[in-house]
């Protein structure tokens, strides 16, 4: 990565950066983020600590609605927690260290003589399609012992049926879905109602949340009511013997999580280690211009257990190559504008990631859909796509391609009869039309100059880096 490149990409943010660092450090420094990325994938699959401590309150999807992820560790009989604030009977775990990274979140935490460092993995990679587009978090845990002594340890984790729906007061079921070399549990919204919803304060509620394990660790796990399960596990490390039978149920109605315990039996200063795998598989993504999109990762024909083995099989794979695209883009920012710099990108690398999703063309042509956030939820807005182009130039032309082609292929149509570029293609997500100002009707709230610069400027770029002016 040219450090030109990254002073072009990172200039505006890089004059405010540097404000702040007087020197370089050894060290990066602490930092404080207003929402920490968790599982950050797309505008749907999107959960985020909104506190300074793991354990100071629930995990959130990024409109604020708690999407409540729960982690618990069992140390020779006591019980800490480490993600989450329930159960408030259970001693938050010491957190002594908090880093967030362009694919990763890690967290370490310390008591009763046992250190437990958790990652958050998702595989961004902006190089690698395939990849970028799986809707796969891995959520791995190393646990060792830090006073000399072996300690019995088990680990426990539950996904609430929460990220399954837009409200709490909608009905889910549930079930445990077979995928090679794996045990899975799956939670859905009863109707499934595809691509039904279009706005800003939204949460999906169609597709399936899938929580699953490599079998060869031995996981119990279960699908149950929260407080019975966590509270089982709090006192006795132990999950419900059998999955609650009692659906479809709305997810306010004891609500049901999908849980997994590992049992790591006697750990002492060798590591332990363990992980899981967080997905969402919303089988279609975007509607656009009428027709259904298939994510682009099923572009050929995969589904989600496929997706689970695929993932699990490369997990050392995926995790190695974050690791490598992590600390050369750190290394990379901080040669530009020092560590506090560095730390800044990284999370923005998360959130602008997170507000995009990529889906395929029949075809199987990716197109990468924004998604305005709090404003009113517009997808495919030029003057959103403008400022994100500069990660894609940077990091992913075939990225930044995918992001202007909806619009390019839109104002093709005979629908679009303005001469000049578009504010958006829709309401994510569905990218049927501009709703902006007059929309397609009148030039009432159009942005003319602005909207066809930025096109003008984005193509010119395509252009710049193909070497060649197919693409236009």
């Amino acid at each position: 990565m040219k450090t030109a490149s990254l002073i072009r990409f990172f200039g505006v943010v890089g004059v405010v950066a540097t404000m702040f660092a007087s020197a370089l450090a050894a060290e990066r420094p602490a930092m404080r983020p207003p929402a920490v990325p968790l599982v950050v994938h797309d505008p749907y699959f999107s959960v985020w600590s909104f506190n300074d401590n793991l354990t100071h309150g629930p995990t959130r999807h990024w409109t604020g609605t708690a999407h409540e992820l729960c982690g618990m560790v069992r140390i020779d009989g006591r019980t800490f927690r480490v993600m989450g604030s329930d159960p408030r009977a259970v001693a938050g775990m010491e957190q002594v260290r908090m880093e967030v990274l362009p694919t990763r979140t890690i967290y370490e935490f310390q008591a009763a003589g046992v250190r437990v460092r958790l990652e958050f993995i998702s595989p961004l990679l902006p190089r690698d399609l395939d990849l970028f587009s799986r809707p796969v978090a891995y959520i791995a845990w190393e646990v060792k012992s830090i006073d000399r002594r072996e300690h019995d340890v088990a680990l426990y984790f539950d996904a609430s049926a929460a990220l399954a729906v837009d409200k709490p007061k909608q009905e889910v079921v549930w079930s445990r879905p077979d995928a090679a070399g794996l045990c899975v549990l799956r939670i859905g919204s009863k109707e499934q109602p595809v691509l039904e919803k279009a706005g800003d304060d939204l949460r999906i509620d169609w597709g399936y949340l899938y929580a699953a394990a490599p079998d060869v660790d031995k996981p119990s796990m279960a699908i149950a009511g929260r407080d019975k399960t966590r509270s089982g596990f709090a006192a006795a490390g132990r999950l419900p013997d059998a999955d609650d039978p009692r659906m479809p149920r709305a997810v306010e109605d004891d609500q049901p999580v999908a849980a997994f315990l590992f049992n790591l039996g006697a750990v002492g200063s060798e590591p332990a280690s363990r992980y899981l795998m967080l997905a969402y598989d919303d089988e279609y993504s975007i509607e656009y211009l009428g027709e259904k999109l298939r994510p682009y990762w099923r572009r050929n024909g995969m589904d989600a257990p496929e997706l689970l083995a695929a993932a699990a099989d490369q997990y050392q794979l995926a995790k190695a190559a974050c690791e490598a695209f992590d600390r050369e883009l750190m290394a990379d920012l901080t040669a530009v504008g020092g560590p506090r710099y560095a730390n800044l990108c990284a999370l923005a690398y998360r959130q602008a990631i997170g507000a995009h999703k990529l889906a395929a063309l029949p075809d199987g042509r990716p197109m990468l859909f924004s998604k305005e956030c709090f404003s009113n939820g517009c997808t495919g807005t030029v003057d959103v796509i403008y400022p994100a182009s500069p990660l894609f130039m940077l990091l992913s032309n075939e990225l930044l391609k995918a992001s202007v082609t909806p619009v390019f292929e839109y104002v093709a149509t005979p629908r679009w009869k303005f001469p000049y570029a578009p504010h958006d293609v829709g309401r994510y997500p569905k990218a049927n039309g501009p709703v902006y100002g007059g929309g397609e009707k009148s030039e009432r709230g159009q942005m003319p100059v602005e909207e066809s610069g930025n096109m003008l400027i984005m193509a010119a770029a395509i252009c710049q880096l193909d070497g060649n002016t197919a693409y236009v």
